[in-house]
């Protein structure tokens, strides 16, 4: 089964939604979509000409929200099928799409490819290019695997031993990783984007109302001005990778994958 594109979907309380849709159309350059669903509850951020879209935004009646991923194939059944035999449990099913819930708890979304194949340009040095799922330490092997099976993406060693990554093929938009949680707490979700200058980027998420929590290892944590928590990572933003070091120089502490 053949993953032809994914989507990276911003979960937030349908109260905010407004200004979770002003805060992530200026920090990716992009514009809205006519908002879809029974209660205008889905949209699509849309790039520049030429650019498929990879980001979605999600109003939701309970809870803070959070992030969940789209697998976009050409045979949605066919998906749900081999995810169901790899331990997912079936959520909902729609009309060229359904909902699934990993054996970690965590929501996702196997879609309809709809033919999208040109990625998104970095903007104002910074892609969101991420899905980080938070993961329980007893499900973490489990929902690794899991992962791994069902996208047949490359699996790679993380900057710290809590991070695994699932590297998609050359084109596709959105990687994942798999970060263990230090203690036992339903599984969730949360974007990353990749910044050539953490500083720079923050400075300018914060013009745009985000709130600066923590910072990690070269990351910063945010939380964007509709409550949804999200990282800002030291990453190169037109690979994905950690920066390169030059032969010779004393290798930084890793950043976070």
């Amino acid at each position: 089964m053949t993953i032809r594109w994914t989507y990276a979907f911003a979960d937030r309380p349908a109260a905010h939604l407004a200004a979770a849709r002003d805060f992530w159309t200026a920090v990716t350059g992009t514009r809205l979509s006519a908002p879809r669903g029974e209660h205008e509850e889905f949209v699509t951020l849309l790039p520049a000409a030429g650019a498929d879209a990879c980001v979605k935004l999600q109003g939701v009646g309970a809870g803070p929200g959070g992030a969940h991923l789209d697998l976009c194939v050409e045979d949605v059944p066919g998906l749900v099928e081999r995810a169901r035999e790899l331990g997912a449990a079936p959520v909902a099913e729609h009309e060229g799409w359904a909902v699934l819930r990993s054996p970690a708890g965590q929501l996702f979304c196997a879609v309809t490819w709809h033919g999208e194949s040109v990625r998104p340009p970095v903007v104002a040095g910074s892609r969101l290019d991420q899905v980080s799922l938070d993961i329980p330490p007893s499900a973490y092997d489990a929902e690794t695997a899991f992962w791994a099976e069902l996208t047949g993406w490359d699996l790679l060693t993380g900057s710290l031993p809590e991070f695994r990554v699932l590297r998609p093929p050359a084109g596709l938009p959105v990687r994942v990783l798999l970060q263990r949680l230090d203690d036992e707490r339903p599984a969730a979700a949360h974007l990353d984007l990749a910044c050539a200058d953490i500083a720079a980027t923050r400075a300018r998420h914060e013009e745009l109302g985000a709130v600066h929590l923590t910072d990690g290892r070269h990351w910063s944590v945010l939380r964007d001005p509709a409550g949804g928590v999200y990282c800002l990572t030291g990453r190169d933003p037109e690979t994905g990778g950690l920066p390169a070091v030059t032969p010779g120089a004393t290798a930084p502490h890793p950043p976070r994958p």
